[in-house]
């Protein structure tokens, strides 16, 4: 819980144009071979289902 400040980069990690929520992230959700994912409350679980590279079972952290 040391992150203070990131904003959570939406259900489908940023990658895909104006998907960014903005809000800030709480969840740090660990991916394969790309950086962690932060999301925040309301896309934690679209995040786990959209997001490519999402290990499984996830590997999530909180964050804030």
């Amino acid at each position: 819980m040391t992150q203070r400040g990131v904003r959570c980069s939406g259900p489908y990690g940023g990658e895909v144009d104006e998907t960014e929520c903005g809000e800030p992230a709480r969840f740090e959700v660990l991916r394969y071979r790309r950086g962690p994912l932060h999301l925040c409350p309301v896309h934690l679980g679209p995040g786990l289902l959209l997001a490519s590279g999402v290990l499984w079972p996830p590997d999530i952290r909180l964050i804030g």
